[in-house]
């Protein structure tokens, strides 16, 4: 070998064998470790979020009720779905509890949609309009820029955000349908989409037990957002967060991975969709919203409707397309205490493709019972470590969507973990 070329080799490797490149190595990941680690969610000493009751129970119709609605939103055209929902919710727990169903359109009703619905149900019903100025545009934004935006996302193919009409659902879920007039009197809502199916009896109030158990929020099945719908969503909600002094609670930390790029380079990751201003990231992960039961109160208060006006002044609905749930999901993980989220295990429940079912608790099916008997006389097989009620659907199989987002939202309430939880983590 030439004199040449020992000298290259010498020269090539010789950087590492330089204590200022380890020792700077070993400091580059002690800070990563160390910032890595206040995003850490303990884990709790027992189960903080158990199911409220883990068996059937014999429906109390004549106890005491929350000051509760189901609100669904929903068109004239919609009329067959929307029956088929009010007619499984009526079957499997209204048909006991009776709470008033509220229907908005942003149009008028249909005599057609009012004597179905009202066929399909037991309960008081109430139709009801959505105000013409909180189903449009902003006075103060320019329609036509918006409206070419809204082609331009459909054009790129994001998903639903070329319909203009979907943009004005998006912002209302997300703040004035917390105001509307049809909704004032009402501290709870349950909210019901056209054309869902629960596959579960439901035998207790879960407003009276949300309300027992200080909870704001409950849900069933939880997804990743869709990430081209709103890239600069995370920024504008962690910007106003840090801008309101509000300490990172476990359940923000749930939500958010922090970056792996050392200090000083990770602010530029803020460059990228999805970071705060610090690089560090959202992982997307947010409770699906067409089904959640949840505290009018909590999205009334002043500091959800200051967001709300925070995020409507940026502009997002229409020139992104900002999702009600991606909205409530990291509001409720800002806002809420962890104890104060609820996930519904037990509570069987389809929309779209996707679904959440409950095994059935061993024993617990109470087949002697006549008032669930009216129901259901058959129900799928009985599976250790079940909690659902008479569920006719294939227990063996909870759900058919990963299981991260899930994991990772009741990380802080959760003491046993699935590792994949952990390390997914790394790759997602």
């Amino acid at each position: 070998m030439s004199v040449f070329h020992r000298f290259r080799l010498r020269r090539r490797g010789g950087w590492l064998q330089s204590p200022f490149v380890w020792v700077l190595g070993v400091a580059c990941l002690l800070e990563i470790s160390f910032h890595a680690a206040q995003y850490r969610v303990p884990i709790p000493p027992r189960e903080l979020d158990a199911p409220f009751y883990t068996s059937c129970q014999e429906p109390v119709t004549d106890g005491p009720r929350e000051n509760a609605a189901i609100v669904m939103l929903a068109r004239n055209e919609e009329v067959e779905k929307a029956a088929r929902s009010v007619r499984s919710i009526e079957e499997r727990f209204n048909r006991w509890f009776k709470y008033p169903i509220v229907f908005l359109n942003d149009g008028p009703w249909s005599d057609e949609f009012i004597r179905t619905l009202n066929a399909s149900t037991s309960a008081p019903t109430f139709f009801e309009n959505v105000p013409k100025e909180q189903w449009t545009f902003p006075s103060w934004m320019d329609k036509n820029a918006a409206q070419a935006s809204i082609k331009d996302q459909g054009d790129r193919g994001i998903l639903y955000a070329g319909k203009e009409t979907y943009h004005h659902m998006c912002r209302f879920f997300s703040g004035s349908f917390y105001t509307i007039e049809a909704l004032k009197k009402y501290k709870w809502y349950w909210r019901l989409e056209p054309d869902v199916e629960f596959s579960c009896s439901i035998t207790y109030d879960p407003f009276v037990e949300m309300a027992r158990h200080k909870k704001v929020y409950g849900f069933t099945i939880s997804l990743w957002e869709e990430k081209r719908t709103c890239p600069s969503l995370f920024r504008e909600v962690s910007d106003w967060k840090e801008a309101q002094a509000i300490p990172s609670s476990t359940l923000w930390n749930a939500g958010v991975d922090a970056s792996w790029v050392p200090w000083p380079f990770r602010s530029l990751m803020s460059w990228f969709s999805h970071r705060d201003s610090a690089g560090d990231g959202w992982n997307l992960c947010h409770y699906w919203s067409n089904f959640e039961i949840a505290d009018l109160d909590f999205f009334r208060d002043k500091k959800y409707q200051d967001l709300y006006q925070h995020l409507e002044h940026s502009g997002g609905f229409y020139f992104e397309r900002w999702g009600d749930a991606a909205v409530h999901s990291l509001a409720v993980n800002m806002l809420a205490e962890p104890h104060q989220v609820h996930h519904f295990a037990d509570i069987g429940y389809r929309h779209d493709w996707y679904y959440q079912c409950p095994a059935n608790a061993p024993g617990g099916q109470l087949p002697e019972s006549n008032t669930l008997n009216e129901v259901q006389s058959k129900w799928a097989g009985e599976i250790s470590g079940g909690v659902g009620c008479r569920c006719d659907c294939d227990g063996r199989r909870n759900r058919n969507h990963a299981s991260y987002c899930l994991n990772k939202l009741k990380a802080p309430n959760t003491a046993n973990r699935p590792w994949s939880t952990w390390l997914l983590s790394f790759i997602f």
